[in-house]
């Protein structure tokens, strides 16, 4: 994946507002990580070829922004936006921030009917009530009181308060974590206050601090190619060219999210599925507890087994873990068992059977979903060993580095192609029947047939390695040629299926 990173927020001494220290966590029922850093870097050079098969169309173009150049991002804006509409820099950023920060959408609406402009923006009321009067009355329009009228103060709008009156109103919506949002007190009145209006009523340096913090919070918010990461008092900003449904990561603190929704990476899931998704299954965790388990009955012995491996493959009985079917009726292209058979007579049927075929349908993905979710957690153990074996060969000298990296690169892209596969299950489970639904779930089970063929071989090296004694051999030349054909293989499978599916 190209990434550019052209600011490796390295300057601890640079100024930062903590923008995320202010909010409260969110918990949208997604999965822990797995816990194999980075493994979507490093790889992709050791199994694509130099030719046209090599696209990935993962590949997305970010940079990580400090504080200081995110400011400087938005101030270059805001200064055009300014001059040319020919306002302060404060209300130029209200006008931005409506507008997601599209600049040549606001110059050419500027062209044809500024006023327009400015009352859609809410910073200046519509034209036909606009009039510039003085106050009618002495007498605040909040509290009532009779103030002298250097007292009363007003927005374009000509509503006119106390200065008492708009230091409360702003000091409660500051408190309370508003920043752009801060209106007019006038009923039915959306005029928005500028920063420069608001910032001389608040009373005190932290409360000016918290309302600076959330006016940034909510320009990087508001703006379409720029996202706050969001790691823990993470200060960095994304910056893309084109926002996109894409991988990023935080040169920072390392966090991975997709730029568009700022959740987990979720390819090829839209953002709206996966959210949909999760929340299904949040709601319906009750239903699926049993699945947790993580237990079954061999089919075989009829005795409790549990999978203690990645591979699906269980070789003391050659089955199927998911299906529990024989592993040779899969066979060597079609999964059966990642594609669900609805019933074509359903709608016919009673409420109560349409029901539960409903729940038959979404368990057979939650279960998948579930198992692979698993495997990553069980190939992350597996990749920590080979890690270890790998040092202590170094260490004795029994080869370099170099010598031992293809087994490394081995587990990392395990885990690239499994999360892949753990996300094609929500894409599958939301798609309506048709050719493009065959398509993807023959795709869907080629991918799946070769990340089982490339775990297993992960497992046997693993397994080889921790067997030997004293260190001693070796894996055959052929065998580690193998190996590598079959990395090549599994993101090749795993590129197809994002390329003909992950359009977002």
């Amino acid at each position: 994946m190209s990434v550019d990173m052209n600011s490796q927020a390295s300057d601890s001494n640079e100024e930062d507002f903590g923008v995320n220290s202010e909010e409260e966590d969110e918990d949208d029922g997604v999965d822990e990580e797995v816990d194999i850093p980075g493994y979507y870097e490093g790889v992709a050079s050791d199994v694509e070829q130099q030719s046209a098969d090599s696209f990935d169309p993962e590949e997305y173009q970010f940079t990580c922004l400090t504080y200081k150049e995110s400011q400087r991002v938005l101030m270059e804006e805001v200064n055009n936006v300014a001059a040319a509409l020919k306002v302060l820099p404060s209300v130029a950023k209200l006008i931005l921030v409506h507008f997601y920060w599209q600049v040549s959408q606001i110059l050419d609406r500027c062209k044809s009917n500024p006023s327009l402009l400015m009352s859609d923006a809410l910073v200046q009321p519509p034209s036909s009530s606009r009039l510039v009067t003085a106050p009618q009355s002495l007498q605040c329009g909040v509290c009532l009181q009779v103030v002298r009228r250097d007292y009363l103060l007003t927005l374009p709008c000509q509503h006119y308060f106390c200065t008492a009156c708009w230091e409360q109103h702003c000091t409660v919506l500051v408190k309370d974590g508003t920043g752009v949002g801060i209106s007019c007190m006038a009923q039915d009145c959306p005029l928005r206050m500028p920063e420069d209006f608001v910032l001389p009523l608040l009373q005190g340096e932290e409360l000016k601090d918290k309302y600076r913090r959330y006016l940034f919070r909510d320009y990087i918010e508001s703006h379409f190619r720029l996202q706050l990461c969001p790691g823990a008092d993470c200060p960095i900003v994304i910056k893309v060219q084109e926002p996109r449904a894409r991988r990023v990561q935080c040169s920072r603190c390392g966090e991975v999210f997709c730029f568009k929704c700022r959740q987990m990476y979720h390819a090829p899931t839209d953002c709206a599925t996966i959210r949909k998704w999760l929340t299904k299954c949040a709601d319906d965790s009750e239903t699926a507890n049993y699945i947790s388990a993580h237990t079954k009955d061999c089919p075989k012995c009829n005795i409790c087994i549990e999978k203690n491996g990645g591979c699906n493959h269980m070789v003391s009985g050659n089955f199927c873990w998911m299906c529990l079917g024989d592993w040779k009726s899969h066979g060597s292209e079609y999964y059966e068992c990642s594609r669900y058979k609805e019933n074509p007579d359903i709608v016919n049927q009673s409420q109560q059977a349409q029901a539960r075929e409903a729940l038959k349908k979404y368990l057979f993905y939650f279960e998948r979903w579930e198992n692979h979710n698993k495997s990553l957690q069980l190939e992350a153990q597996t990749y920590h060993r080979i890690q270890e074996k790998i040092q202590e060969r170094v260490m004795n000298n029994l080869g370099t580095w170099i010598d031992w990296q293809y087994l490394h690169n081995a587990a990392k892209l395990l885990a690239k192609c499994r999360y892949t596969l753990q996300y094609t299950y929500p894409y599958a489970y939301y798609m309506e029947s048709g050719q493009r639904k065959q398509l993807f779930e023959y795709q869907q089970a080629q991918l799946e047939a070769e990340i089982e063929n490339l775990s297993w071989k992960v497992e046997r090296a693993d397994s080889y390695e921790r067997g030997v004694v004293g260190g001693e051999g070796d894996l055959s030349a052929s065998d580690r040629g193998d190996l590598e054909n079959q990395m090549h293989i599994a993101e090749q499978r795993r590129r197809t299926l994002l390329k003909d599916f992950h359009d977002t």
